[in-house]
């Protein structure tokens, strides 16, 4: 309910967003300055009502703009009319770091609650043992297929989504998430048989 009301009312709105993002395609400026003036507080009041704070919304919004300037060729406008495309992805960054956020106090927590180690190891050791994990994943990198790397590099060096990387590979969703599943299973199994 809160996308229809939420969507431009008649179609003169709807091809003007979409008349937008085709210009978007081609890196207009203008066009992008366009679509922010118009959308930007619609995304901003979704994201804020997710978030619960100012700052972290703001700096989704951005994002989400962002992504939108880098991905305008995935908007297909016989799919639908901009603004439901717009909010849906505004709603899962959001999400996602919401995610994130209570992953990342869930690890603060369990580590607070973690004795400190009574012995410490030298300092070398430390990093002679950074160093030989390194050696490891780059051994078991290289044993993965090809597909297989590439989107585990596009997931975790690039930051990119499985819908990201889909997209930049032209392969199916499925399809992808199951390169990078399979992979890291790899990995981790390749890690516990050295460890």
């Amino acid at each position: 309910m809160l996308l229809v009301a939420l969507t431009p009312r008649d179609s003169s709105e709807v091809s003007r967003d979409a008349a937008l993002v085709h210009r978007l395609r081609h890196q207009d400026v203008n066009a992008f300055e366009q679509l922010y003036k118009r959308h930007s507080r619609v995304v901003y009041s979704l994201v804020l009502r997710i978030l619960q704070q100012t700052q972290t919304a703001e700096e989704v919004v951005q994002d989400v703009f962002l992504q939108v300037w880098r991905n305008a060729a995935q908007y297909q406008e016989s799919r639908g009319p901009f603004v439901p495309w717009l909010l849906t992805m505004a709603r899962n960054r959001a999400l996602d770091t919401l995610r994130l956020k209570s992953e990342r106090q869930r690890r603060r927590e369990d580590q607070a609650e973690e004795l400190p180690s009574i012995s410490a190891a030298p300092q070398y050791e430390k990093e002679l043992d950074q160093k030989r994990r390194a050696t490891q994943v780059r051994t078991l990198m290289a044993q993965l297929s090809a597909p297989q790397q590439k989107a585990i590099e596009m997931a975790y060096f690039d930051g990119l989504s499985h819908s990201e990387i889909a997209a930049a590979l032209q392969e199916p969703l499925g399809t992808v998430k199951s390169w990078i599943r399979n992979g890291l299973l790899r990995l981790k199994e390749g890690l516990s048989a050295v460890s």
